[in-house]
């Protein structure tokens, strides 16, 4: 979206700089109107490179982005096949309590 806002700034400076080109008002001698189409040129020339910029910025973040999403499957993973072996080495209520009562049975005797 940003990028989108900068070439729309980018296209009318094109338009000033054509319609200042060819309108020429009287006010303005030709040097006065080359001087601001250069001022406009290297005002371009700015709103070019920061979009370069923001460009790479971008692709940077993005990158981030994708190993933390690889990363974060990769321990959501590990997490849920810890849960199930957890789950599957409890031992069940049944064997739980005929150990109990087998160990009572031996303290008894």
């Amino acid at each position: 979206e940003l990028e989108n806002q900068l070439v729309a700034k980018s296209e009318t400076l094109d338009e000033l700089k054509k319609s200042l080109a060819s309108n020429g008002s009287a006010e303005q001698t030709p040097e006065t109107q080359s001087l601001r189409i250069a001022e406009l040129c290297e005002m371009k020339d700015s709103i070019v490179n920061q979009v370069a910029q923001l460009k790479a910025s971008m692709e940077s973040i993005l990158e981030q982005w994708r190993a933390y999403d690889e990363i974060y499957a990769e321990v959501s993973l590990m997490t849920t096949r810890y849960l199930y072996c957890i789950d599957q080495c409890k031992p069940s209520e049944e064997e739980a309590s005929l150990e109990a009562l087998k160990k009572q049975v031996k303290t008894l005797q």
